[in-house]
Protein backbone atom coordinates (compact mmCIF):
# COMPACT_ATOMS: atom_id res chain seq x y z
CA UNK A 1 0.00 0.00 0.00
CA UNK A 2 1.58 3.51 -1.10
CA UNK A 3 1.55 5.89 1.25
CA UNK A 4 3.33 9.21 2.88
CA UNK A 5 6.17 8.95 5.29
CA UNK A 6 4.06 10.86 7.24
CA UNK A 7 0.98 8.28 7.43
CA UNK A 8 3.16 5.77 7.36
CA UNK A 9 4.87 7.16 10.83
CA UNK A 10 1.48 7.71 12.58
CA UNK A 11 0.51 4.25 11.08
CA UNK A 12 3.48 2.62 13.07
CA UNK A 13 2.71 4.40 16.14
CA UNK A 14 -0.63 2.75 16.29
CA UNK A 15 0.94 -0.70 15.18
CA UNK A 16 2.96 0.04 18.58
CA UNK A 17 0.16 0.54 20.84
CA UNK A 18 0.58 4.08 21.23
CA UNK A 19 -2.91 5.99 22.43
CA UNK A 20 -1.47 9.50 22.40
CA UNK A 21 0.69 12.45 21.02
CA UNK A 22 1.60 15.44 23.02
CA UNK A 23 2.35 18.02 20.64
CA UNK A 24 2.85 21.68 19.87
CA UNK A 25 1.64 22.10 15.69
CA UNK A 26 4.68 23.19 13.60
CA UNK A 27 4.71 23.66 9.45
CA UNK A 28 7.42 20.91 9.17
CA UNK A 29 5.28 18.07 10.21
CA UNK A 30 2.29 18.70 8.41
CA UNK A 31 2.00 15.40 6.66
CA UNK A 32 2.27 13.69 10.41
CA UNK A 33 -0.81 16.12 11.66
CA UNK A 34 -2.60 14.95 8.45
CA UNK A 35 -2.16 11.31 9.25
CA UNK A 36 -3.04 12.00 12.70
CA UNK A 37 -6.29 13.38 11.74
CA UNK A 38 -7.85 9.58 10.88
CA UNK A 39 -5.70 8.16 13.11
CA UNK A 40 -7.06 6.42 16.64
CA UNK A 41 -4.14 8.02 18.28
CA UNK A 42 -5.43 10.92 20.43
CA UNK A 43 -3.56 14.32 19.31
CA UNK A 44 -3.10 15.89 22.91
CA UNK A 45 -2.48 19.71 21.67
CA UNK A 46 -0.45 21.16 24.15
CA UNK A 47 0.29 25.27 25.27
CA UNK A 48 4.35 24.25 25.50
CA UNK A 49 6.66 22.44 23.91
CA UNK A 50 8.61 22.04 27.37
CA UNK A 51 4.33 20.98 28.71
CA UNK A 52 4.50 18.53 25.76
CA UNK A 53 7.65 16.75 26.48
CA UNK A 54 6.79 16.70 30.53
CA UNK A 55 3.17 14.94 29.49
CA UNK A 56 4.83 12.61 27.06
CA UNK A 57 7.48 11.71 30.37
CA UNK A 58 3.98 11.09 32.44
CA UNK A 59 2.80 8.59 30.03
CA UNK A 60 6.26 7.01 29.94
CA UNK A 61 6.14 6.85 33.53
CA UNK A 62 2.68 5.93 33.93
CA UNK A 63 1.93 3.52 31.00
CA UNK A 64 3.69 0.39 29.52
CA UNK A 65 4.99 1.80 26.27
CA UNK A 66 7.12 4.83 25.43
CA UNK A 67 5.48 8.61 25.81
CA UNK A 68 4.89 10.65 22.60
CA UNK A 69 6.00 14.46 21.91
CA UNK A 70 5.98 16.07 18.54
CA UNK A 71 7.42 19.72 18.04
CA UNK A 72 9.29 21.86 15.30
CA UNK A 73 12.38 22.47 14.46
CA UNK A 74 14.76 25.16 16.33
CA UNK A 75 12.64 26.74 19.08
CA UNK A 76 10.27 24.09 19.65
CA UNK A 77 13.05 21.47 20.05
CA UNK A 78 14.82 24.39 22.37
CA UNK A 79 11.55 24.02 24.80
CA UNK A 80 11.08 20.65 24.61
CA UNK A 81 15.08 19.85 25.53
CA UNK A 82 14.13 20.32 29.45
CA UNK A 83 11.88 17.06 29.21
CA UNK A 84 14.55 15.38 27.38
CA UNK A 85 17.28 15.62 30.13
CA UNK A 86 14.36 15.05 32.52
CA UNK A 87 13.96 12.07 30.75
CA UNK A 88 17.46 10.56 30.39
CA UNK A 89 18.29 11.79 34.14
CA UNK A 90 15.06 9.77 35.56
CA UNK A 91 15.69 6.78 33.21
CA UNK A 92 11.59 7.23 31.34
CA UNK A 93 11.30 6.06 28.23
CA UNK A 94 9.69 8.53 25.44
CA UNK A 95 10.18 9.50 21.82
CA UNK A 96 10.68 13.17 20.79
CA UNK A 97 9.66 13.65 17.06
CA UNK A 98 11.11 16.97 15.79
CA UNK A 99 9.95 18.49 12.81
CA UNK A 100 13.09 20.42 10.47
CA UNK A 101 13.88 22.03 7.56
CA UNK A 102 13.81 20.25 4.15
CA UNK A 103 16.95 18.19 3.51
CA UNK A 104 17.74 21.04 0.33
CA UNK A 105 18.21 24.03 2.91
CA UNK A 106 20.85 22.21 5.18
CA UNK A 107 23.77 23.70 5.98
CA UNK A 108 22.88 27.38 5.19
CA UNK A 109 21.34 28.58 8.61
CA UNK A 110 17.70 28.23 6.89
CA UNK A 111 14.71 29.39 9.00
CA UNK A 112 15.10 27.75 12.24
CA UNK A 113 17.98 25.46 11.84
CA UNK A 114 20.08 23.80 14.42
CA UNK A 115 21.93 20.73 14.61
CA UNK A 116 19.80 17.98 16.02
CA UNK A 117 22.95 15.44 17.31
CA UNK A 118 24.55 18.84 18.29
CA UNK A 119 21.81 19.78 20.91
CA UNK A 120 20.77 16.43 21.90
CA UNK A 121 23.25 13.71 21.52
CA UNK A 122 24.65 14.24 25.18
CA UNK A 123 21.19 14.07 26.76
CA UNK A 124 19.49 11.28 24.62
CA UNK A 125 19.99 7.37 24.37
CA UNK A 126 19.40 8.19 20.90
CA UNK A 127 19.40 10.44 17.72
CA UNK A 128 17.75 9.57 14.40
CA UNK A 129 17.15 11.89 11.33
CA UNK A 130 14.66 10.29 8.87
CA UNK A 131 16.63 10.95 5.48
CA UNK A 132 14.86 7.82 3.45
CA UNK A 133 11.13 8.01 3.15
CA UNK A 134 11.08 4.01 2.25
CA UNK A 135 13.10 3.63 6.43
CA UNK A 136 10.06 5.52 8.07
CA UNK A 137 8.53 2.95 9.62
CA UNK A 138 11.59 1.07 10.72
CA UNK A 139 13.24 4.44 12.27
CA UNK A 140 10.16 4.76 14.18
CA UNK A 141 9.96 1.11 15.28
CA UNK A 142 13.64 1.54 16.55
CA UNK A 143 13.16 4.73 18.58
CA UNK A 144 10.12 3.41 20.43
CA UNK A 145 12.14 0.15 21.20
CA UNK A 146 15.54 1.64 22.29
CA UNK A 147 13.73 3.83 24.46
CA UNK A 148 12.69 0.80 26.43
CA UNK A 149 15.50 -1.26 26.41
CA UNK A 150 18.13 -1.59 28.76
CA UNK A 151 18.24 1.27 31.13
CA UNK A 152 14.83 3.26 29.82
CA UNK A 153 15.27 6.71 28.04
CA UNK A 154 14.43 9.60 25.60
CA UNK A 155 15.46 9.11 22.19
CA UNK A 156 14.76 11.98 19.43
CA UNK A 157 14.19 11.83 15.33
CA UNK A 158 13.87 14.37 13.41
CA UNK A 159 11.85 14.40 10.55
CA UNK A 160 12.70 16.75 7.41
CA UNK A 161 9.47 18.22 6.50
CA UNK A 162 10.41 17.40 2.61
CA UNK A 163 11.19 13.48 3.20
CA UNK A 164 7.68 13.45 5.13
CA UNK A 165 5.51 13.76 1.83
CA UNK A 166 7.42 11.61 -0.10
CA UNK A 167 5.51 8.15 -1.34
CA UNK A 168 6.71 4.51 -0.22
CA UNK A 169 5.46 1.18 -0.41
CA UNK A 170 6.81 -0.11 2.30
CA UNK A 171 5.15 -2.29 5.32
CA UNK A 172 4.01 -1.06 8.35
CA UNK A 173 6.53 -2.87 10.56
CA UNK A 174 6.30 -5.80 13.09
CA UNK A 175 6.05 -4.66 16.97
CA UNK A 176 10.00 -5.52 18.28
CA UNK A 177 10.11 -7.99 21.14
CA UNK A 178 11.75 -6.74 24.32
CA UNK A 179 14.79 -9.07 24.84
CA UNK A 180 13.36 -12.21 26.87
CA UNK A 181 16.36 -13.07 29.89
CA UNK A 182 16.25 -14.23 33.89
CA UNK A 183 18.71 -14.38 35.84
CA UNK A 184 21.42 -16.65 35.78
CA UNK A 185 21.62 -19.59 37.90
CA UNK A 186 25.13 -18.68 39.37
CA UNK A 187 23.86 -14.90 39.79
CA UNK A 188 20.68 -16.12 41.87
CA UNK A 189 22.62 -18.40 43.16
CA UNK A 190 24.69 -15.81 44.53
CA UNK A 191 21.94 -13.81 45.57
CA UNK A 192 20.43 -16.32 48.20
CA UNK A 193 23.73 -17.22 49.34
CA UNK A 194 24.30 -13.86 50.46
CA UNK A 195 20.63 -12.51 51.65
CA UNK A 196 20.26 -16.20 53.54
CA UNK A 197 23.82 -15.35 55.64
CA UNK A 198 22.72 -11.69 55.76
CA UNK A 199 22.06 -9.94 59.46
CA UNK A 200 20.95 -6.83 58.42
CA UNK A 201 20.09 -6.78 54.45
CA UNK A 202 17.74 -4.07 52.83
CA UNK A 203 16.17 -4.53 49.11
CA UNK A 204 16.23 -0.88 47.56
CA UNK A 205 13.30 -0.49 44.86
CA UNK A 206 13.22 2.23 41.89
CA UNK A 207 13.03 3.05 38.56
CA UNK A 208 9.73 2.85 35.92
CA UNK A 209 9.89 -0.88 35.21
CA UNK A 210 7.59 -2.19 37.76
CA UNK A 211 4.06 -3.85 37.57
CA UNK A 212 1.83 -4.18 40.23
CA UNK A 213 2.09 -8.44 40.30
CA UNK A 214 5.65 -7.80 40.58
CA UNK A 215 5.43 -5.24 43.00
CA UNK A 216 2.89 -7.22 45.52
CA UNK A 217 5.18 -10.66 45.00
CA UNK A 218 8.42 -8.50 45.76
CA UNK A 219 7.20 -7.25 48.88
CA UNK A 220 5.84 -10.45 50.03
CA UNK A 221 8.98 -12.11 49.40
CA UNK A 222 10.82 -9.15 51.55
CA UNK A 223 8.20 -9.88 54.28
CA UNK A 224 8.92 -13.72 54.64
CA UNK A 225 12.58 -12.95 54.52
CA UNK A 226 12.38 -10.17 56.93
CA UNK A 227 14.38 -7.96 54.49
CA UNK A 228 13.08 -4.33 54.99
CA UNK A 229 12.57 -2.02 51.75
CA UNK A 230 13.62 0.91 50.94
CA UNK A 231 12.82 3.04 47.75
CA UNK A 232 14.75 5.73 45.56
CA UNK A 233 13.86 8.80 45.66
CA UNK A 234 10.39 9.38 43.88
CA UNK A 235 10.31 6.16 43.57
CA UNK A 236 8.47 5.03 46.39
CA UNK A 237 5.40 3.74 44.40
CA UNK A 238 7.47 0.47 43.25
CA UNK A 239 5.77 -0.77 46.80
CA UNK A 240 2.84 -0.80 48.62
CA UNK A 241 3.36 1.64 52.01
CA UNK A 242 1.04 -0.42 53.61
CA UNK A 243 3.65 -3.33 53.42
CA UNK A 244 5.06 -4.56 56.55
CA UNK A 245 8.48 -4.76 54.35
CA UNK A 246 8.52 -0.47 53.38
CA UNK A 247 10.67 1.40 55.35
CA UNK A 248 10.70 4.91 53.89
CA UNK A 249 12.69 6.56 51.12
CA UNK A 250 15.98 7.40 50.51
CA UNK A 251 16.88 10.95 49.09
CA UNK A 252 15.82 14.59 49.49
CA UNK A 253 13.58 15.13 52.46
CA UNK A 254 14.08 11.35 53.72
CA UNK A 255 13.91 10.35 57.59
CA UNK A 256 17.37 10.51 59.38
CA UNK A 257 17.13 7.00 59.87
CA UNK A 258 16.83 5.55 56.69
CA UNK A 259 20.49 6.79 55.73
CA UNK A 260 21.48 5.56 59.31
CA UNK A 261 19.81 1.76 58.25
CA UNK A 262 21.14 2.22 54.63
CA UNK A 263 25.19 2.65 56.29
CA UNK A 264 24.17 -0.27 58.98
CA UNK A 265 23.05 -2.70 56.51
CA UNK A 266 25.49 -5.55 55.91
CA UNK A 267 23.81 -6.01 52.19
CA UNK A 268 22.26 -3.82 50.21
CA UNK A 269 20.30 -5.35 46.73
CA UNK A 270 19.24 -3.19 44.51
CA UNK A 271 15.96 -3.63 42.21
CA UNK A 272 15.17 -1.61 39.04
CA UNK A 273 17.87 1.19 40.58
CA UNK A 274 21.69 1.51 41.23
CA UNK A 275 23.30 3.04 43.89
CA UNK A 276 23.26 6.52 42.89
CA UNK A 277 23.79 10.46 43.46
CA UNK A 278 20.83 11.29 45.57
CA UNK A 279 20.39 7.92 47.04
CA UNK A 280 23.84 7.74 48.34
CA UNK A 281 23.55 11.37 49.99
CA UNK A 282 25.93 12.76 47.23
CA UNK A 283 28.44 9.51 46.71
CA UNK A 284 29.01 8.91 50.84
CA UNK A 285 26.73 6.31 51.90
CA UNK A 286 27.22 2.97 51.96
CA UNK A 287 29.39 2.68 49.07
CA UNK A 288 31.54 0.01 50.37
CA UNK A 289 28.73 -2.03 51.66
CA UNK A 290 28.08 -5.76 50.09
CA UNK A 291 26.14 -5.20 47.16
CA UNK A 292 23.96 -7.36 44.52
CA UNK A 293 22.52 -4.89 41.53
CA UNK A 294 19.29 -6.19 39.74
CA UNK A 295 18.92 -4.31 36.59
CA UNK A 296 19.03 -4.80 32.59
CA UNK A 297 21.47 -1.60 32.07
CA UNK A 298 24.65 -3.25 31.53
CA UNK A 299 26.57 -0.09 31.55
CA UNK A 300 24.96 0.81 35.24
CA UNK A 301 24.86 4.21 34.33
CA UNK A 302 24.99 6.15 37.50
CA UNK A 303 26.14 3.41 40.09
CA UNK A 304 28.86 4.42 42.18
CA UNK A 305 30.52 1.98 44.39
CA UNK A 306 30.97 -1.83 45.13
CA UNK A 307 29.27 -4.60 43.27
CA UNK A 308 29.59 -7.94 43.89
CA UNK A 309 26.99 -9.26 41.64
CA UNK A 310 24.80 -7.71 38.54
CA UNK A 311 22.09 -9.81 37.72
CA UNK A 312 21.15 -8.44 34.11
CA UNK A 313 17.21 -8.38 34.54
CA UNK A 314 14.32 -6.60 35.02
CA UNK A 315 12.10 -6.38 38.19
CA UNK A 316 9.51 -9.12 36.91
CA UNK A 317 12.14 -11.54 35.95
CA UNK A 318 13.69 -11.65 39.23
CA UNK A 319 10.68 -11.73 40.67
CA UNK A 320 9.84 -14.56 38.85
CA UNK A 321 12.74 -16.30 39.98
CA UNK A 322 13.41 -16.41 43.71
CA UNK A 323 12.33 -18.91 46.01
CA UNK A 324 10.26 -18.59 49.06
CA UNK A 325 11.18 -15.63 51.09
CA UNK A 326 11.07 -17.96 54.16
CA UNK A 327 13.70 -19.89 52.60
CA UNK A 328 16.46 -17.29 52.90
CA UNK A 329 15.90 -16.04 56.53
CA UNK A 330 18.91 -17.90 57.78
CA UNK A 331 18.92 -16.88 61.87
CA UNK A 332 17.77 -13.91 60.85
CA UNK A 333 14.60 -13.06 62.78
CA UNK A 334 12.38 -10.22 62.44
CA UNK A 335 13.91 -7.51 64.39
CA UNK A 336 15.61 -5.01 61.73
CA UNK A 337 12.48 -5.35 59.44
CA UNK A 338 10.22 -4.10 62.18
CA UNK A 339 11.78 -1.65 63.71
CA UNK A 340 12.85 0.14 60.90
CA UNK A 341 9.03 -0.44 59.74
CA UNK A 342 7.93 1.44 63.18
CA UNK A 343 10.07 4.21 62.38
CA UNK A 344 8.97 4.64 58.86
CA UNK A 345 4.98 4.54 60.26
CA UNK A 346 6.31 7.19 63.55
CA UNK A 347 7.79 9.70 60.09
CA UNK A 348 5.44 9.34 58.40
CA UNK A 349 2.42 10.55 61.21
CA UNK A 350 1.60 14.00 60.11
CA UNK A 351 2.03 17.23 62.94
CA UNK A 352 1.42 20.50 63.34
CA UNK A 353 4.11 23.00 61.50
CA UNK A 354 3.24 26.13 63.32
CA UNK A 355 3.43 29.23 61.69
CA UNK A 356 1.22 31.82 59.81
CA UNK A 357 -1.42 30.67 56.97
CA UNK A 358 -2.28 27.07 56.32
CA UNK A 359 -0.41 24.30 58.36
CA UNK A 360 0.79 21.85 55.47
CA UNK A 361 1.34 18.93 58.29
CA UNK A 362 -2.21 19.01 59.06
CA UNK A 363 -3.34 19.95 55.42
CA UNK A 364 -1.89 17.05 54.59
CA UNK A 365 -3.30 14.70 56.55
CA UNK A 366 -6.56 15.85 55.72
CA UNK A 367 -5.39 15.71 51.74
CA UNK A 368 -4.40 11.68 52.70
CA UNK A 369 -7.64 10.68 54.03
CA UNK A 370 -9.47 12.62 51.69
CA UNK A 371 -8.15 10.66 48.00
CA UNK A 372 -8.74 7.37 47.10
CA UNK A 373 -6.57 4.34 47.41
CA UNK A 374 -5.71 4.57 43.61
CA UNK A 375 -4.98 7.80 43.77
CA UNK A 376 -2.10 9.69 41.15
CA UNK A 377 0.00 12.03 42.81
CA UNK A 378 2.48 14.23 40.28
CA UNK A 379 5.26 16.67 41.82
CA UNK A 380 7.30 19.37 40.97
CA UNK A 381 10.71 20.69 42.56
CA UNK A 382 11.25 22.23 45.72
CA UNK A 383 10.65 22.40 49.49
CA UNK A 384 6.86 22.80 48.84
CA UNK A 385 6.59 18.48 47.69
CA UNK A 386 8.33 17.56 50.28
CA UNK A 387 4.98 17.67 52.51
CA UNK A 388 3.67 14.96 49.66
CA UNK A 389 6.68 13.21 50.34
CA UNK A 390 6.39 12.08 53.85
CA UNK A 391 2.46 12.49 54.56
CA UNK A 392 0.77 10.84 50.70
CA UNK A 393 1.18 7.08 50.62
CA UNK A 394 0.97 4.82 47.37
CA UNK A 395 -0.61 1.23 47.15
CA UNK A 396 1.03 0.51 43.60
CA UNK A 397 3.30 0.75 40.64
CA UNK A 398 2.64 3.81 38.34
CA UNK A 399 0.95 6.41 41.04
CA UNK A 400 4.07 8.94 40.69
CA UNK A 401 5.35 11.38 38.33
CA UNK A 402 7.82 13.55 40.04
CA UNK A 403 11.16 14.80 38.62
CA UNK A 404 14.10 12.90 39.38
CA UNK A 405 16.52 15.73 38.20
CA UNK A 406 14.67 17.82 39.93
CA UNK A 407 12.98 19.69 36.93
CA UNK A 408 10.84 22.76 38.01
CA UNK A 409 7.50 22.96 36.14
CA UNK A 410 6.56 18.72 35.51
CA UNK A 411 4.04 19.11 38.09
CA UNK A 412 1.08 20.41 36.41
CA UNK A 413 1.06 18.73 33.33
CA UNK A 414 2.03 15.62 34.47
CA UNK A 415 -1.01 15.62 36.19
CA UNK A 416 -2.75 16.66 32.98
CA UNK A 417 -2.02 14.00 31.36
CA UNK A 418 -2.36 11.69 34.06
CA UNK A 419 -6.28 12.86 34.33
CA UNK A 420 -6.20 12.68 30.57
CA UNK A 421 -5.31 8.91 30.60
CA UNK A 422 -7.17 7.73 33.87
CA UNK A 423 -10.56 9.78 34.03
CA UNK A 424 -12.14 9.07 37.46
CA UNK A 425 -9.14 8.81 39.36
CA UNK A 426 -8.21 10.97 41.89
CA UNK A 427 -5.19 13.07 40.12
CA UNK A 428 -3.50 15.51 42.28
CA UNK A 429 -0.12 17.83 41.76
CA UNK A 430 1.75 18.99 44.48
CA UNK A 431 3.73 22.06 44.25
CA UNK A 432 5.20 25.05 45.11
CA UNK A 433 3.97 28.83 43.81
CA UNK A 434 7.59 28.97 42.02
CA UNK A 435 6.97 25.62 40.26
CA UNK A 436 3.29 26.06 39.39
CA UNK A 437 3.50 28.83 37.21
CA UNK A 438 6.28 27.47 35.12
CA UNK A 439 3.57 25.20 33.02
CA UNK A 440 0.34 26.38 34.56
CA UNK A 441 -0.81 27.29 31.09
CA UNK A 442 -1.16 23.86 30.36
CA UNK A 443 -4.26 23.45 32.99
CA UNK A 444 -6.41 25.41 29.75
CA UNK A 445 -5.49 21.65 27.60
CA UNK A 446 -7.42 19.89 30.08
CA UNK A 447 -10.76 21.38 29.70
CA UNK A 448 -10.09 20.16 25.89
CA UNK A 449 -9.26 16.85 26.39
CA UNK A 450 -12.18 15.80 29.88
CA UNK A 451 -9.02 16.19 32.34
CA UNK A 452 -9.74 16.84 35.96
CA UNK A 453 -6.86 17.16 37.92
CA UNK A 454 -6.14 19.33 41.03
CA UNK A 455 -3.63 21.35 42.07
CA UNK A 456 -2.13 22.02 45.26
CA UNK A 457 -0.13 25.25 44.89
CA UNK A 458 1.66 25.60 48.22
CA UNK A 459 2.40 29.54 48.40
CA UNK A 460 5.08 31.30 50.33
CA UNK A 461 6.40 33.84 48.27
CA UNK A 462 9.88 32.86 47.85
CA UNK A 463 11.55 29.99 45.67
CA UNK A 464 11.55 27.52 49.36
CA UNK A 465 14.63 25.56 48.41
CA UNK A 466 16.91 27.52 47.64
CA UNK A 467 16.19 29.88 50.14
CA UNK A 468 16.66 26.96 52.58
CA UNK A 469 20.33 26.73 51.04
CA UNK A 470 20.81 30.70 51.13
CA UNK A 471 20.06 30.87 54.66
CA UNK A 472 22.32 28.58 55.32
CA UNK A 473 25.30 29.55 53.02
CA UNK A 474 24.66 33.07 53.52
CA UNK A 475 22.26 34.35 56.01
CA UNK A 476 20.62 37.58 56.48
CA UNK A 477 21.16 38.28 52.45
CA UNK A 478 18.40 37.25 50.83
CA UNK A 479 18.63 37.97 46.88
CA UNK A 480 16.86 36.95 44.02
CA UNK A 481 14.72 34.14 45.69
CA UNK A 482 11.37 36.09 46.29
CA UNK A 483 8.02 36.07 43.90
CA UNK A 484 5.49 38.36 43.97
CA UNK A 485 1.86 36.33 43.00
CA UNK A 486 -1.29 36.84 41.33
CA UNK A 487 -4.24 35.05 43.03
CA UNK A 488 -4.25 31.37 41.20
CA UNK A 489 -7.83 30.87 42.42
CA UNK A 490 -9.37 33.36 40.35
CA UNK A 491 -6.84 32.76 37.65
CA UNK A 492 -8.19 29.05 37.13
CA UNK A 493 -11.64 30.44 37.83
CA UNK A 494 -11.11 32.66 34.24
CA UNK A 495 -10.83 28.99 32.63
CA UNK A 496 -13.88 27.52 33.82
CA UNK A 497 -12.42 25.63 36.55
CA UNK A 498 -13.02 25.26 40.05
CA UNK A 499 -10.42 27.30 42.62
CA UNK A 500 -10.06 28.47 45.89
CA UNK A 501 -7.60 30.88 47.78
CA UNK A 502 -7.12 29.08 51.02
CA UNK A 503 -5.40 31.44 54.25
CA UNK A 504 -6.34 29.46 57.05
CA UNK A 505 -5.96 25.29 57.99
CA UNK A 506 -9.13 25.09 59.02
CA UNK A 507 -10.53 26.23 55.48
CA UNK A 508 -8.68 23.90 53.91
CA UNK A 509 -10.25 20.55 54.66
CA UNK A 510 -13.93 21.93 53.34
CA UNK A 511 -11.73 23.29 50.29
CA UNK A 512 -10.54 20.44 49.18
CA UNK A 513 -13.78 18.50 49.70
CA UNK A 514 -15.63 20.98 47.21
CA UNK A 515 -12.77 21.09 44.36
CA UNK A 516 -12.87 17.14 44.65
CA UNK A 517 -16.27 17.08 44.04
CA UNK A 518 -16.37 20.00 41.50
CA UNK A 519 -15.58 17.58 38.61
CA UNK A 520 -13.55 20.61 37.21
CA UNK A 521 -10.12 21.07 36.39
CA UNK A 522 -8.90 23.13 40.41
CA UNK A 523 -6.56 24.92 42.35
CA UNK A 524 -6.04 25.23 45.65
CA UNK A 525 -4.00 28.03 45.72
CA UNK A 526 -2.89 28.03 50.11
CA UNK A 527 -0.91 30.57 51.86
CA UNK A 528 1.50 29.18 53.31
CA UNK A 529 4.49 30.70 56.11
CA UNK A 530 7.83 31.62 54.52
CA UNK A 531 9.88 30.95 57.54
CA UNK A 532 8.55 26.67 57.57
CA UNK A 533 10.57 24.76 55.28
CA UNK A 534 9.73 21.51 54.16
CA UNK A 535 9.78 18.55 56.60
CA UNK A 536 13.51 16.71 56.46
CA UNK A 537 14.75 20.33 56.12
CA UNK A 538 17.33 21.60 58.11
CA UNK A 539 15.91 24.62 58.92
CA UNK A 540 12.85 22.74 59.74
CA UNK A 541 13.98 20.83 62.41
CA UNK A 542 16.12 23.46 63.80
CA UNK A 543 12.64 25.27 64.33
CA UNK A 544 11.07 22.50 65.80
CA UNK A 545 13.20 21.77 67.81
CA UNK A 546 13.95 25.24 69.15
Amino acid sequence: MTMSAGHLIVQTLEAHGVQRIYAVPGESYLDVLDGLHDSKIHTVVTRHEGGAGFMALAEGRLSTVPGIAMVTRGPGAANAMIAIHTAWQDATAMVLFVGLIPLADRGRDSFQEFSLEGWFSTTAKGVYVLDDEHQAGDVVARALRLASTGRPGPVVVGLPEDVLIRLTDSPVPDLLPLPDAAPSAAGLEKLSTMLGAARRPAIIVGGDGWDAATAQELADFAAAAHVPVLADWRAYDAIDHDSPAYAGWLGYGRAERTVAALNDADLLVFVGCTRSDVLSEGYKAALNTPTILVSNDAELVGHAGRIDAHLGVRPAELVAALPAGESLRGTRGPEWMARLRTEQLAFTMPGADGGTGVDLGLAFEALEAALDADRIITYGAGNATLWGHRYLSHHGPKSLVGPRNGAMGLSVPAAVAASIMHPGRHVVAICGDGDFFMNAQELAVSFAHGGTPLIIVADNGIFGTIVDHQRRHYPQRPSGTSMENPNFAQWIESFGGHGEFVETTADFAPALERALASGLPAVLHLLTDPTTMGPGTVAHRAEANA
